[in-house]
């Protein structure tokens, strides 16, 4: 059986139903229901005839990791993708854990990011041990946990030997091949001014005006470093909240003074050849450009997240002559008969994945998958026909890269 073959095989309905099922699972980052879905698909690998583990993260929290082994002789190739999603926002029409599906979507939070994903390469190892294909090179699936509190999940599972020589992470990239997407890191800034009443407000020190100002600055960023196109495109500074007032508690209720107190919190994302130190000195320098407007404006820069040891997001870059991207690029070309859009592709170029991570352990891989046309927003949805065609890719790229052994 060749690997067009195997492509006829696929039990379509199957596919459906185990998306729609871990759709169902409200699978909260750092909740039961995220550990349960873990248990769910270590069953399922175990049912499949995959070794399988529920691997430790911290307290109750577990990874799922199955293997199914090769007869020897050919590369390996791993998955990977997370169970946690984002919460359910306002605006939804449908039940976000209902997994309804409809002609034309398959419908849920974390359905696009990125349960649709982990379905797809469970679907299609399923298809290729149902065929009865015996591969060469061992395929290894990895369900992890906790990749929105900085990839956690998967840090722990290479921490504990995960490894292949290839990875496809499964983040959604609306199919296309993404070869590079950029680091992340948080910031906060603070601003103290000097009030005075508008009737005097050329006298005062305006910490509005200077955020406002500021944050103009920022979003326009392009940091230190960028030597290529691709670095260029990955880019970004973004102040996503602001607050400003009277005193160090942003007082509202006396507009007529002047703020003499505002706070910036906001993202940057920067790629490879450029570092957490070289945004730091870049926002530094923005920062000490703006005291020259403002004269007696004192400011304060806080990098990192939200708590003190959150991880990090590095920047991820593979060479597109790589392998694992050509076996990925050839696969897409025969399933959809045009060649597969493949660089930092935006808006994907700006997420943070468990790419880096794997790269960074030595690992050369490549990120692609199902959904990102509809992703983070109310009625969170994947077309049914590019699951089906994610899986018809996952498949080829497992014979390609794993081989077939001949009997």
């Amino acid at each position: 059986m060749t690997g067009t073959d195997i492509l006829d095989t696929i039990d379509i309905e199957s596919c459906f139903e185990l998306l729609a099922s871990m759709v169902q699972h409200k699978s909260y980052t750092e909740t039961e229901g995220e550990r349960e879905l873990a248990v769910v698909m270590h069953d399922r690998m175990t049912q499949m005839g995959m070794s399988s583990e529920l691997q430790p993260v911290a307290g109750k929290r577990v990874n799922a990791i199955g293997c199914l082994k090769g007869e020897g002789g050919g590369a390996s190739l791993l998955f990977n993708g997370h169970l946690d999603t984002n919460p359910a926002t306002e605006g939804w029409t449908v039940d976000p854990w209902g997994g309804l599906i409809d002609e034309e979507f398959i419908y849920g939070i974390g359905v696009s990011n990125m349960k649709a994903g982990d379905a797809a390469y469970f679907c299609a190892v399923e298809t290729i041990r149902k065929a009865g294909i015996k591969l060469k090179g061992d395929v290894i699936l990895s369900f992890v946990v906790g990749e929105l509190q900085g990839g956690i999940g998967t840090v722990r599972a290479i921490e504990q030997g995960l490894w292949a020589d290839y990875f496809i992470n499964s983040e959604p990239t609306d199919l296309q091949a993404l070869t590079m997407h950029a680091g992340s890191t948080m910031f906060e800034i603070e601003l103290t001014g000097d009030t005075r009443h508008l009737s005097k407000r050329e006298e005062a020190c305006d910490a509005l005006a200077a955020a406002t100002y500021l944050a103009q600055r920022i979003n326009n960023l392009t940091f230190t470093g960028a030597n290529t196109p691709d670095q260029i495109a990955v880019n970004r500074g973004h102040v996503g909240s602001m607050q400003a007032g009277l005193g160090r508690n942003y007082h509202d209720w006396r507009p007529p003074q002047v703020a003499d107190q505002a706070k910036l919190k906001g993202s940057c994302r920067y790629g490879p050849g450029q570092s957490v130190e070289t945004v730091t000195n870049d926002l530094k320098q923005v920062l000490e450009a703006l005291k020259l407007e403002y004269p007696k404006l004192q400011t304060s820069l806080r990098i990192g997240g939200p708590t003190p040891n959150a991880l990090q997001m590095p920047p991820f870059e593979v060479d597109r002559d790589a392998r694992i991207v050509k076996a990925l690029n050839s696969a897409f070309e025969t399933v959809m008969g045009h060649p597969q859009p493949t660089g930092s592709i935006r808006p994907p170029a700006f997420y943070g994945t468990d790419a880096a991570h794997l790269a960074g352990a030595g690992m050369q891989g490549v990120v692609c998958g199902p959904g990102g046309e509809f992703n983070t927003m109310p009625d969170e949805r994947v077309r049914k026909q590019q699951f089906l065609d994610c899986v018809r890719i996952y498949i080829l790229c497992i014979i390609e890269i794993c081989e077939i052994k001949e009997s």
